[in-house]
């Protein structure tokens, strides 16, 4: 793999994977914690019966999934990093990206953007179309 494209396609595998990892925990693990469950902080219903260890404070997923999560976040914020100082970033582009990361479906939309940048910019001027010529000149 390229010099060049090895912090990029760290950073396009780890917006994902940060990305899923996020919304199992916005969406999974976090109301199963604080929603369900009978020692739930804010219960709303009780845990079904035989699953009680997978709801209310001492959650399983929590382990299972926040903090895997928390770890492969700081990996990717290195990644972005990474990738910033490679491609000169300015701060608020770097600091941007690396927040996407903290908002669900957002991370894996800017990835998309980025791809379809970096895949432009690497189009060569020979095989991008060419102007037609202004007329009267």
């Amino acid at each position: 793999m390229e010099k060049k494209r090895l912090p990029f396609t760290l950073y396009r595998v780890l917006a994902y994977v940060t990305g899923v990892f996020l919304l199992l925990l916005t969406f999974v693990a976090m109301p199963a914690k604080y929603l369900i469950g009978e020692t739930a902080r804010f219960s709303l219903v009780g845990a079904p019966a035989g699953l009680e260890q997978w709801f209310g404070d001492d959650s399983v997923l929590m382990a299972v999934v926040a903090i895997p999560h928390g770890y492969i976040y700081m990996v990717y914020v290195l990644v972005v990093l990474w990738l910033a100082i490679d491609r000169r970033w300015n701060v608020g582009r770097t600091v941007g990206v690396a927040l996407a990361g903290t908002i669900p479906f957002v991370g894996m939309i800017l990835e998309h953007r980025l791809t379809t940048a970096e895949k432009a910019a690497a189009v060569s001027p020979a095989e991008q179309p060419r102007e037609a010529p202004a007329a009267g000149a």
